[in-house]
């Protein structure tokens, strides 16, 4: 567990709507759902608390809610009264406004170095207080105080994990696209806080997290020879994964973090095999002179996506890792690649290439319920958030003279709505991104 962010999450109280009105709840699986009216009032400032700190934690609250597509921001000055922490809202005036749900918060100084996050979520109809907490964190860390709230209140109206306070690991790409340079970078789920976790003499690709998030697996052609690689995100070591006798790249830990999965290259065939960290041992998966990549394992660890040529064409299959046998689920028009199980089981996302378009899309893990979520000229790295709610991906685009290539990062939800890029730095090119679990 990464110890350069510290911070305490108590529970103050949670108020269940117990009388005969319907809870206020969003149902985010159907698409074209009506938002839930949200207001958050200005954060209560206690003790020495910058105005600007206090400002900031509400802007990034509405943000990371607004930006799903689900919550509709109240417009401030539209708020017919201010209330305090210790008061109770008139309701029948934030429901003359149309608001669902009202957010009361202050921000309170604790020490030199940290400030003190309490909230409360009121379902307006219902005249109920159903979410109370309070938050303690570091001066340093103030971003992660909102993200976590943002959480709150999104689990709380939703019965969905949050995906706030997460970070994505990407490849950042600048220079043309005869000379790129590609450095592994870390970020905010919402573009804020990106630095470099690679320096720009090292050619790198496809980084992943493992459960913990303590660590960052990914491919490097450091020295001209293309090995995965572990980046410890709390001391900055890098350590060669092993000395496989072949190429080895595509590295994905397994649930429990103890195994990473990764292909490799011996004898002109491309498997997949096994890396166990502990016993640093690597065993075999699949066979043949085929190319068998990207490996994803699914929640409970007991099967695996990966896409193999091995009918013709490149195509998603599914590996038993308890008896080996495999299976094709991919059947539709093109071919598929990079599958990638959602954290919750019901869902694989891939990349699928048909009519010299590339395509986002979703599957269940038996093939059926094929759902494309976005297409352009080229796509590629789904990758889930917590919640299995929204996918992230990068997609490049051709500029006009035809010699650049811009790349950006975006972010769809399942339904194939509420698609938004997340910023970048000018002049940078974000590649495969890969979206964190909950932060520890």
């Amino acid at each position: 567990m990464r110890k350069f962010i510290s911070f305490i999450v108590a529970v103050l109280s949670c108020f269940i709507v117990t009388s005969g009105r319907a809870e206020l709840h969003v149902d985010i699986v159907a698409g074209g759902v009506d938002p839930i009216s949200i207001a958050v009032q200005k954060f209560e400032r206690l003790g020495n608390v910058s105005a600007s700190d206090a400002k900031m934690l509400r802007q990034v609250v509405e943000n990371d809610l607004q930006k799903t597509g689900l919550f509709r921001v109240v417009n401030h000055d539209a708020f017919p009264e201010y209330v305090k922490m210790n008061e109770m809202p008139n309701f029948k005036n934030w429901a003359a406004i149309k608001t669902q749900a009202l957010v009361q918060a202050s921000l309170k100084a604790e020490g030199k170095d940290s400030y003190k996050l309490s909230f409360y979520l009121w379902d307006v109809n219902g005249h109920e207080q159903i979410e109370a907490q309070s938050l303690v964190a570091s001066k340093k860390s103030i971003r992660r105080l909102a993200h976590i709230m943002a959480d709150a209140i999104y689990e709380r109206l939703t019965g969905e994990v949050g995906y706030f306070d997460t970070q994505i690991v990407f490849i950042a790409e600048t220079g043309s696209v005869l000379n790129r340079t590609k450095r592994m970078a870390i970020m905010d789920q919402d573009g804020y806080g990106m630095r470099y976790l690679s320096d720009k003499n090292t050619f790198v690709m496809s980084p992943h997290f493992s459960p913990n998030m303590s660590t960052v697996v990914f491919l490097s052609y450091r020295n001209n020879d293309p090995m995965v690689w572990a980046l410890d995100l709390e001391n900055g070591d890098q350590t060669k994964l092993g000395n496989f006798g072949g190429m080895s790249f595509a590295p994905r830990f397994s649930p429990d973090g103890t195994r990473v999965a990764l292909s490799l290259v011996k004898d002109g065939a491309t498997n997949i095999y096994e890396y166990d960290i502990n016993e640093k041992t690597l065993k075999q998966l699949t066979f043949g002179n085929h190319i068998n990549t990207s490996p994803s394992y699914s929640p409970d660890g007991k099967y695996m996506a990966y896409n193999s040529d091995t009918s013709g064409s490149q195509q998603i299959h599914i590996l038993n890792l308890k008896d080996g046998s495999q299976t094709r689920i991919s059947y539709g028009a093109g071919r598929y690649a990079t599958p990638a199980w959602s954290p919750d089981g019901q869902f694989i996302a891939f990349t699928k290439m048909a009519d010299d378009t590339f395509y986002i899309g979703i599957m269940n893990p038996d093939g059926h319920h094929e759902k494309i979520l976005a297409g352009g000229w080229y796509m590629e790295a789904p990758s889930w958030a917590p919640g299995s709610r929204r996918v992230v991906y990068y997609e490049t685009e051709k500029t006009e003279d035809g010699e650049e290539r811009v790349s950006h990062i975006r972010s769809v939800d399942i339904t194939g709505q509420n698609m938004y890029d997340i910023d970048l730095p000018d002049g940078l090119n974000g590649t495969e991104p890969t979206w964190s679990p909950k932060m520890p």
